[in-house]
Formats: C-alpha cells, structure tokens, sequence
C-alpha cells in the first residue's frame, strides 16, 4: 500500500482530532460520573447501617425498659405487684367466710347463730427469689383481731428451705391443708390433739422433684388444738418433724401416682397451766371435754401421727392418727400422770361434675353463669372421726359429770364451687358422746349432736 500523501494525512488527522478530543472527553465525564454514585451509594449504605444500629439500640432499650417495667396483676390468686424479672413480687390476699349454724333436739341450748368464722387480710411476697415473707391477720372467729401468722423465708434450694417466726406447726395433716380448701367446713375431732400455730425455726424441702417432702423445727411448744402468743416465758421447747412421700409422683398414668403417706411427730416438755388442752371441741364448735382448772402440765409432751392422702382424678381421700401424750398434775403440789389422748378419722370426696379433686381447691372448668346455663363444680364428702380421752383422766383431772370421755362424729358434705375463688357448703354432723357417769349435768352432753353447717367464702 502506498503512503498517503503528506498533505492528506495531515488533513485527516485534523478533522479526527476533534472527535478523539470529544470521545476522551465522555469517558472521563462517565468515570466521574460513576464515581460519584459509588461514593452517594457507599454514603446511603453507611447511614443506613447507622440508622439500623440505632433502630436496633431503641429496641433493645425498649425491651430492657419492658422487662425492667413492674408488673401489675389481677388473678384468682389475688393482686399482685411484681418486679419486670420476676424476682420481686408482693401478693395481697383475702379469705371471708361467713357461716350459719343451726343445732336440732339441743334441749334448749341456745346456739344457732350466724357467725363470721374468717376474716383475713394476707400479704405474702418474695425477694431476689431467695427471700419471702407471709403475714396473716385475722379479723374473724371468736377472738379479738389478731396475727395468725408471720413468718420469713429463706430458700437456698427446693430441698433447703428455711423458715422463721410464727406459722402451722408440721404435725396435722388436715390442718396443714388451707382453710379454704378441705372437704367440710370444719376439721375433724384429730386436729384437737395436734398444735396449731406456734413459734419457731424450721428447716424443709421436697427431694426428688417432689417425691419426699420434709420438714423438721424447734418451735416454743403449745397445747393440743392451741396456737402460739408472740412470746414465750420459759425455756422448754418441743422438736416437730414430718416426713412425707409420693413414691409414685412421677409414674405417668398410674392409679397410684396420687397416693401419699408419712409421718409426724413432736417431742418435748411443758409446764404450768397454759400448756393444757383449753378444751376439745366437736363439729359444732362446742366443748366436749377440758380439764379442771386446777390442772397444770409438768413434764414430757410428745405426739406422733401416722397419715395418707390419696388423689385420682375427682376421687380424693385423707386418713390420718393422733396419739398425743402429756403429763399432768392435778395440781401444783399433787401427784403426776401420764395421759395419752387419741383419735382418727378418714375422710373422702368426690367432684361430681368430673373435675380434679385437690387439697388446693377444685377449679371448674365452667364456672357458674345464670345466663349462659353453667353451674360451677360440685362435690359431696363423707367422713367418721374418734377421739378418746385417757380413762385416767376421771375424775381427778376432769369433773366426770361435765365432760365426755369419748366422740364419735360422722359427717356429710356438699361443697358448690361457683368458681375457683367462691364457694359455698352445707354440712350436716352427728357426734355421739360417751359419758363417765349415765347421765352429764351439761346439756349438749346429754344427747347426740346434730348440727347443720352453711358456708358463703370468698377466698382469693
């Protein structure tokens, strides 16, 4: 190929010029331009990472602030104040019972009555999960206004539990069980011969996720069917111990997974007046047997009670044994005796309307309600109890002609419970009383006592 001539490439050359100028020219402006979205797209990512961080921040503070936030509820179980994790909390509770009593064939013995038989205020909490405290006042029954219980609680674990002040002494199976929630209105002759309230230090705990439970203290001591002041003026004391086991709590599906059994007991020593019996009392509430008022105890105090319990679906049963033994004078200066009381009973119920029977209540699956047709839980109950005075007893430590030397009681019982918190009973009693002497000089001795019982309770 021949060279162009000089003339022409250097007239060629000046006409591309301009056009190579302009095509650089644009690939410089599109890098530039390039460049600068990259630089507006990494400033977008860059804030908006920084708007996901705070956003993620916000959230993370507000779920801290919400799990912080105390909580406020409203239950069954009453009002409770609780701090955000659940460590803290505070619950205010109420019991009311208000009862109606009516006696047939009491030859003239004005009892029937209407009676407030509780009036509580409980408040119980705990703190860090470790601590916890009860305080329990009644404004019911008989008595002035009072402390029925106020203790502290330290758990170190499930099988570590320590508790401090004033509270159910471990011995009574019945009487263990909450007021609200046993098969009549009122406990059995037994839990004439157990303590009831007193003060103490007590060490307890269940093992095995529940299969044992136990309990052992050293309390200040009281009388049989007595609770404890809030002070205590002499050095003898008893040690209660109670050993309870549900060996087939953890066997799925088995009849007997809600049979329990175990045993209570108490040891110690009491002296003067205070530490006799202030009386036995039947299903009515009226005194069968007390001692003459001369009577002091003076020396060793000692109980043991053998019980069971059972529960299968709407089937509950109890049974439990009271021996209790006490020394006494017949007065300061007179000879000593041992006494030994005893009684038993065995009680059973069963929830009508196929709910589970509890100790700790019955919740009915549709609690009543007039307009939409439901009715609430019912449940009947059947129960025989025996207490026997020591023959040695009479006549030198009780007049023969006013007290009974043995009760027998049977009772009957029907319990709707509207709903977890209200229910309301109707029991019927008959206890026959067995004399020293044919015939008492105290009327509700003279014949058999037939009580009907009527209860209207609010416990929440």
């Amino acid at each position: 190929m021949k060279t162009l001539p000089l003339i022409v490439r250097t007239t060629l050359a000046a006409a591309l010029l301009p056009a190579g100028v302009i095509s650089l020219r644009a690939a410089d402006d599109g890098d530039a331009e390039i460049k600068a979205l990259r630089e507006q797209i990494r400033l977008l990512d860059e804030r908006l990472h920084q708007l996901e961080q705070k956003q993620q921040l916000k959230e993370q503070e507000a779920a801290a602030a919400a799990k912080a936030a105390p909580k406020v509820s409203l239950t069954d179980k009453g009002y409770t104040f609780a701090s955000g994790d659940g460590a803290n909390s505070v619950s205010i509770r109420g019991l009311v019972q208000f009862d109606s009593r009516l006696f047939f064939n009491d030859g003239g013995v004005v009892n029937n009555a209407f009676v407030l038989r509780r009036a509580r205020l409980i408040s119980e909490g705990t703190f860090n999960k470790l601590y916890s405290f009860q305080f329990v006042s009644e404004f019911g029954g008989t008595g002035a206004p009072g402390i029925l219980d106020a203790n502290l609680g330290v758990a170190l674990s499930k099988a570590v539990q320590f508790k401090f002040g004033k509270f159910k002494a471990p011995v009574g199976l019945e009487l263990l069980q909450s007021d609200s929630w046993t098969f009549f209105d009122e406990r059995s002759l037994v839990t004439n011969l157990v303590p009831n309230r007193d003060l103490g230090a007590q060490l307890g705990g269940s093992l095995q996720d529940g299969v044992i439970t136990y309990a052992v203290g050293i309390f200040n001591g009281v009388a049989d069917g007595a609770s404890s002041g809030n002070t205590d003026f002499d050095n003898e004391k008893d040690v209660i111990g109670r050993l309870y086991v549900q060996p087939f709590k953890a066997v799925k599906d088995s009849p007997l997974q809600g049979l329990a059994f175990g045993v209570a007991g108490s040891l110690g020593r009491e002296k003067t007046a205070s530490a006799v019996t202030g009386g036995y009392k039947t299903d009515g509430q009226q005194t069968f047997f007390k001692y003459r008022s001369t009577v002091v105890a003076d020396g060793q105090v000692w109980r043991v009670s053998p019980q069971a319990e059972y529960r299968r679906g709407p089937f509950g049963a109890i049974g439990e044994y009271v021996l209790s033994t006490v020394n006494v004078r017949p007065t300061a200066a007179g000879a000593k005796a041992e006494l030994q009381n005893q009684a038993w009973q065995l009680a059973a119920g069963y929830v009508l309307t196929g709910e589970n029977s509890s100790s700790s209540g019955v919740t009915p699956r549709q609690p009543f309600n007039w307009e939409n047709g439901t009715w609430g839980a019912w449940e009947i109950a059947v129960r025989y109890a025996d207490l026997r005075v020591d023959g040695q007893a009479f006549p030198l430590f009780a007049d023969p002609a006013t007290n009974a030397r043995e009760a027998e009681a049977v009772g009957l019982g029907l319990s709707w419970y509207l709903s977890k918190t209200v229910r309301t009973t109707l029991d019927y009693y008959q206890t026959r009383f067995t004399n020293p002497v044919p015939l008492s000089s105290t009327q509700i001795l003279r014949q058999s006592e037939k009580a009907l019982i009527t209860r209207f309770q609010v416990a929440f």
